[in-house]
């Protein structure tokens, strides 16, 4: 029993240094993503139409979202690494880099939503369903998108440093600045959406508004907090000299275009699930709407703790402390499920009343209630493979990290998520459960594949 403690279970030192870095992040994005919730109860108290038209618009941004996650990733892992060794030098020329990988999606970025808007939004259009009108969900859905669009910039940049600090141990400033950007958001989104102080109602255009708005107070914050601080040298004079040695450049490149392309497959593999979905009809959408929100708010735990197996364990690598490294690995994971399992209890118990915050139809309550329940069950699994995920990230193994996210996400749900909407009559509810419930098979690949140790390596050195 003793010898099962030691290996599965840190000291009180291990979980303070975990607390200390993971905390921060859960604050930051619990708070964040409950102000997103009382944000779509918003929206939602307008009306199904309109919830749907965000819903799907959100969906497009959850790809780019992640493109720009999954772009500064491979970076990142060198920055944590040569943090970890002290090669400041070194960490000057990976963040100009992330500021480059930042720049170029950007814009690509912005020419294809604003494009290819139309085509987009009417992918996830289908009758089917006694809820929705579909083309006033395509109306609201082209307000929202096209002020939405100018958030892209300063979130970008506002990423490209606070992604940065976190690598550094700093968590604490890009937490602040996150609850003041919300804080913001919310405070815009009541006066914009409804028409309060004077101001006009603006409805979804409100909304999207009030999102820029605290976009760029996010940034400002963020930006300004590491001017003239030793600290974050590194992030400061980088427009003098935008040089990149030619083997950082190679490097990067190498380890982060798997991630880029990993984090892009995998949230375009998640949309697709959600327009196999929308074949079912509008009230899927607002369902899985609904179950998306509240599924945030319970995510946060397995989010932090998968930003701090990165952090910890790429350090430990870098510091070339491969057996820690390994050590650490192991017990992140067992701890992340551990508290996982508990926050989906919670989840679960407000699966049957959180879908009446909603001004919808009595349809998309019942289908959100199930989905919720649904996801509060394996919840446990998505933490276990989360977990696995940035283990096998951080010692730059981003190979493997494409097969195990998007090739299974593209290979096996899309397949069968695309055969359960177009070959069968199979509920949207039982489409949803079979289709989530894959993660149980990922969960067995993940296990033998940090279980070889195949991602232990010391990518600052090499």
């Amino acid at each position: 029993m003793e010898n099962i403690r030691k290996r599965y279970f840190g000291d009180k030192d291990f979980y303070e240094k975990i607390f200390g870095i993971a905390l921060p992040i859960m604050i930051q994005n619990g708070f964040t993503n409950f102000i997103n919730l009382i944000d779509n109860l918003m929206v939602g108290q307008i009306g199904t139409d309109q919830m749907s038209g965000v819903a799907i618009v959100n969906q497009l941004l959850f790809i780019f979202n992640l493109s720009i996650f999954g772009g500064l990733a491979g970076a990142g892992i060198y920055l944590a690494q040569f943090y970890g060794s002290g090669d400041r030098k070194n960490m000057k020329n990976v963040f100009r880099m992330k500021i480059i990988i930042a720049a170029i999606l950007t814009i690509v970025g912005l020419l294809i939503m604003y494009l290819g808007q139309d085509t987009l939004i009417s992918l996830f259009l289908h009758d089917g369903s006694a809820t929705g009108n579909l083309e006033a969900t395509l109306m609201y859905a082209k307000q929202y998108i096209v002020i939405m669009l100018i958030g892209l910039v300063p979130f970008s940049i506002t990423q490209c440093y606070a992604s940065s600090m976190r690598e550094t141990g700093e968590t604490l400033h890009p937490m602040k600045a996150g609850i003041v950007a919300v804080i913001a958001n919310l405070c815009f989104n009541y006066v914009l959406i409804y028409g309060k102080l004077g101001m006009p109602a603006l409805g979804v255009r409100g909304a999207a508004i009030a999102t820029v708005i605290s976009r760029f107070i996010e940034c400002i914050i963020v930006v300004a907090w590491t001017l003239n601080k030793e600290k974050y040298d590194f992030m400061q004079k980088i427009f003098y000299k935008f040089s990149i040695p030619a083997d950082i450049l190679k490097n990067v490149i190498q380890k982060g275009f798997p991630l880029l392309l990993n984090e892009f497959l995998w949230s375009s593999a998640m949309t697709m699930l959600t327009l196999c979905y929308s074949t079912r009809g509008l009230a899927a959408v607002a369902g899985i709407n609904i179950c998306n929100t509240i599924n945030n708010v319970f995510n946060i735990g397995f989010i932090a703790m998968g930003n701090a197996v990165a952090i910890i364990v790429g350090q430990l690598l870098g510091a070339e402390r491969f057996e820690e490294a390994k050590d650490a690995a192991r017990k992140l994971m067992v701890f992340t499920v551990l508290f996982c399992s508990v926050v989906a209890v919670f989840m679960a118990a407000l699966a049957p009343f959180f879908p009446y915050l909603y001004n919808t139809t009595s349809e998309v309550r019942e289908l959100a209630t199930y989905f919720i329940f649904i996801m509060a069950a394996l919840m446990p699994f998505c933490a276990f493979t989360n977990a696995a995920y940035f283990t096998l990230r951080s010692g730059g193994r981003t190979g493997i990290t494409f097969v195990f996210d998007s090739c299974y996400a593209w290979g096996i749900c899309v397949t069968i998520s695309c055969f359960l909407a177009y070959c069968t009559n199979v509920s949207v509810v039982w489409m949803y459960l079979i289709c989530q419930s894959l993660e149980i098979i990922k969960c067995f690949i993940g296990y033998v594949l940090v279980k070889k140790g195949i991602w232990i390596q010391n990518l600052s050195k090499n």
